[in-house]
């Protein structure tokens, strides 16, 4: 693709609208496993200790969604209020706030306390987030702008992603760094703006670009 190619289509995607983000409706815990296996999973993916507020964090998420399974509204509606608690404990004893509605896929890794802000599109399986983090919309006049985490993506502290952009698989996101365009499948960013200084091969270990 050549720079005036590529620049128009930048230009285009920031200039069209998100599409809407999940309605929060439907149950969307990963549907190839059992809700408490799916808990123990998350119990290991962050450390296998009741101390990590990450796990508990997750656990909400996953108590939202499984709730949705509940019919008719009337019955859901008691665990709807045990939900609204917890996740607003949530907030203020962890410092973090994600929300049932956010698509969350497996062995998701919320590594350290405080500061996260995760409002994405989705987070896809095996990624991990580091403390203060802010994932979101950046424009006031389409809230839908939220970004895509794909798999095995890693979030390093104070990064901030914002936006209708796509972390590519495999990436990693350096602290600090303000990524505000796509990122492509395993690469490293870092800056502010964020730039791609790397890029990494499964088992190749890391190449400088």
């Amino acid at each position: 693709m050549t720079k005036h190619k590529a620049g128009s289509s930048l230009t285009a995607k920031h200039n069209r609208k998100a599409p809407p983000l999940a309605k929060g409706d439907v149950n969307t815990n990963p549907a190839d496993i059992s809700f408490w296996s799916l808990i123990a999973e998350d119990f290991r993916a962050n450390g296998s200790s009741l101390w990590a507020q990450g796990f508990w964090v997750i656990f909400t998420h996953r108590f939202g969604n499984w709730r949705m399974d509940v019919k008719p509204k009337i019955l859901r509606l008691p665990l709807t209020v045990i939900y609204r608690i917890i996740h607003k404990l949530n907030q203020i004893v962890c410092g973090i706030q994600l929300d049932y509605s956010v698509p969350v896929g497996r062995r998701v890794h919320l590594l350290h306390f405080g500061g996260m802000l995760l409002g994405p599109r989705s987070i896809g399986n095996d990624v991990v987030l580091k403390q203060n983090t802010t994932l979101g919309s950046s424009d006031e006049g389409d809230v839908n702008a939220r970004p895509v985490i794909e798999d095995h993506v890693e979030i390093g502290p104070g990064a901030v992603i914002v936006g209708d952009i796509t972390i590519g698989h495999h990436s990693k996101i350096g602290p600090n760094a303000v990524v505000i365009t796509d990122i492509p499948p395993y690469s490293v960013a870092f800056g502010v703006p964020a730039r791609v200084i790397m890029k990494t091969q499964k088992d190749k270990g890391e190449i400088a670009v």
